[in-house]
């Protein structure tokens, strides 16, 4: 509980002492012969005041700045209707029981709020920087990129950066929510928010604090409640025109009735207050949007973000989820399986799509390049037994990127240092979109990429039919021969779908540039419905364009992608989940809800979150409007009084909220 809720809390107290002690003397009839009836109009005013000042205050505020129509004017008219007809006790009774439900309302929507504050309580409270040898504390915002930090065990990491020093295992749990540590040594990014392990670790820091990891994410669910659902802006919309509506009624009812049909004004004045108490929309006002903000904390607690509560009842509806395949079905880690030279060695084969492939950064190049520095370390080992028989020595240097070559040991001149890859070898490089590479190596113009790219320059060429990436070779306009590539199925990609079809999601595609035997085989495997295969980028917008239209009614779209190449289509689906990358920049920005451990099982639990959350906000809504039209008839009747028009507030009020904490809870 906050100070401002114990001061509430310490008011209550006060007001209902005074309140029971004014209520005991008015039994025991101690006003009798004092003046009537100003004795014990002062004597409940002092309760009241304690109580209520707060409330009549806001009320009179919104009267001056053109906000009438609010709860607290409500409540004020009603209660100062009740002191004019003399019901002094009912008045104080509805405001004390009134500022009780606030009081709760007030504590549901804090703990609704502390539980994401602690799920994401990621925010570094300061930096270490070493100067002189000492370790010294400064705030995050006043170190740049490029400095060193030192990030010490049990400390959270401040500042997305890269290990120069140090080993250690990092728990990335308020993030992912997953419990296991990852390791971190010397040359891996880490990011901020994660908590070092036992090890003390040195980081250059690649990025400023506004624009890390831990910045970001808060900022994207301290944003999350700007973007409504429509249930929410129904509600919005409703008690914008509802409370007006009501007020006009209850005057109505307090002067129609004794005018028309006769009879005493302080009767139907009564009836009215007791109208306006009833009608009081706070258990909707406050119980829909508690309910999506239990619904935003729910999935973040199992490392899910949400980007406002319109993405998280769109997910509710989803109908058909489309799968991008590298990174999202597969882990993305990809290895050279088979080498298939024609008319070339497999050492030159490899050789040529590792100078081909220098310049490009997709995970396929670097699993050539990593291929053939594996090559060459076991072509070293090799030379290095040679050696003791008085040959030349070549052995692999420790940064992976050099080769050593050493003259034999009669007459040893010394260390020479020879590039892995001479780039002077390379010429002229392009890269051809969804295509591959044409460049030149040696004088000689290679080719390397898809079967498009053969085709494209009429070069004849043997198929691969293994299941994986295949990069095809050409040299002088000849066919060199193939590579295949495999990536691995993320081992959760199987429960993901089976997830997804027990959450009700009718179909499941797949799409991917692969070639259609490798496509297909992964969507087998996985239990995919659908696959669509050999797909340029474009080609991908333009299919979920299509299924876009096939949709009917409230039926839902999701993309799931990396986040990186496909936020064209991440933007186009009704709902774009990115698989986070430990919350890389580019999945935060492109998607609307980001996986941050790049599990795709979790999507499922997404769809049951959001499915919950509607269920309940529609039950409170229901439940609200159900119970105040029965008891609005009853009062309008003069069957009910202050004391169901209580309940119909106040209850009604927190029964609405603890449902809607419901959400908050959902496994």
């Amino acid at each position: 509980m906050n100070q401002k809720q114990k001061t509430m809390l310490k008011r209550i107290v006060a007001a209902a002492i005074v309140y029971i002690a004014a209520a005991a003397a008015k039994k025991m009839n101690v006003f009798a012969g004092m003046p009537q009836p100003w004795t014990e109009l002062v004597v409940f005013l002092i309760p009241y005041l304690i109580i209520g000042w707060d409330i009549v205050y806001k009320a009179f505020r919104g009267i001056k700045n053109g906000q009438v129509f609010d709860e607290n004017f409500l409540m004020t008219v009603a209660t100062f209707g009740a002191f004019g007809v003399g019901e002094f006790s009912e008045a104080v009774a509805v405001m004390l029981f009134y500022q009780v439900g606030e009081l709760f309302q007030s504590y549901a929507v804090n703990r609704s709020r502390q539980s994401i504050s602690d799920l994401m309580n990621i925010c570094p409270e300061y930096a270490n920087i070493e100067k002189d040898g000492q370790i010294e504390q400064v705030d995050p915002d006043d170190v740049e990129v490029d400095d060193i930090i030192v990030v010490q065990p049990g400390e959270r990491i401040p500042l997305d950066g890269v290990v120069v020093e140090g080993e250690s295992m990092i728990d990335t749990s308020a993030l992912t929510g997953e419990s296991v540590p990852r390791r971190a040594a010397a040359g891996d990014e880490i990011i901020s928010g994660c908590v070092n392990g036992s090890g003390l670790l040195r980081v250059r820091v690649t990025k400023e604090f506004d624009d890390s990891t831990v910045a970001r994410i808060l900022e994207l669910v301290e944003n999350a409640s700007s973007k409504k659902a429509k249930v929410e802006n129904f509600i919005t919309r409703f008690a914008r025109y509802y409370t007006p509506v009501v007020v006009i009624a209850a005057v109505a009812l307090a002067f129609v009735p004794p005018i028309v049909l006769g009879g005493e004004f302080g009767e139907w004045i009564q009836r009215a207050c007791i109208f306006l108490v009833i009608s009081c929309p706070c258990a909707l006002v406050i119980s829909v949007p508690l309910s999506f903000f239990g619904g935003i904390g729910a999935a973040s607690r199992i490392g899910v973000l949400v980007k406002g509560s319109n993405y998280l009842e769109a997910v509710s509806e989803l109908d058909t989820v489309v799968f991008d395949k590298t990174g999202t079905l597969t882990k993305g880690e990809f290895k050279v399986t088979e080498l298939h030279p024609a008319g070339i060695s497999e050492d030159e084969l490899l050789e040529l799509a590792a100078y081909a492939e220098n310049y490009s950064t997709h995970p396929i190049a670097e699993s050539i390049r990593e291929a053939y520095r594996e090559r060459k370390g076991s072509l070293a080992e090799a030379e290095t037994q040679k050696a003791n028989a008085g040959t030349a020595e070549i052995v692999l240097d420790a940064d992976n990127d050099t080769i050593k070559e050493v003259q034999s040991k009669e007459g040893v001149q010394g260390v020479v240092r020879k590039p892995l890859i001479d780039l002077t070898r390379i010429g002229e490089t392009n890269e051809i979109s969804g295509h591959g590479i044409e460049t030149t190596i040696d004088g000689h113009k290679v080719l390397a990429g898809n079967g498009r790219l053969m085709k494209s320059k009429n070069i004849p060429y043997q198929e691969c039919d293994g299941i994986g990436t295949v990069i095809y070779l050409a040299k002088d306009g000849k066919f060199a021969g193939s590579i295949l590539i495999a990536d691995t199925i993320k081992p959760e990609t199987e429960d993901a779908i089976r997830g997804l079809k027990a959450a009700g999601i009718r179909r499941t595609v797949m799409l991917t540039g692969d070639r259609k035997a490798v496509g297909e085989a992964v969507a087998a495997k996985v239990g995919i419905d659908q696959a669509y295969t050999e797909l340029l980028p474009a080609d991908k917008v333009q299919k979920v364009e299509e299924m876009l239209a096939e949709m009917t009614g409230k039926r839902k779209l999701a993309f799931v992608g990396d986040g990186i190449n496909d936020a064209p289509v991440l933007s186009r689906a009704d709902v774009g989940i990115a698989m986070g990358s430990m919350g890389s920049d580019a999945a935060i920005e492109a998607a609307d809800i980001v996986l941050m451990d790049d599990n795709p099982a979790k999507i499922a639990g997404v769809v049951k979150i959001g499915r919950k959350t509607m269920a309940i906000a529609h039950q409170n809504i229901v439940f609200a409007l159900a119970v105040k039209a029965v008891v609005l008839l009853m009062g309008a009747a003069g069957v009910a009084n202050m004391w169901e028009a209580v309940f119909a507030d106040v209850g009604v009020s927190v029964i609405a909220i603890l449902n809607a904490m419901r959400a908050l809870r959902t496994k």
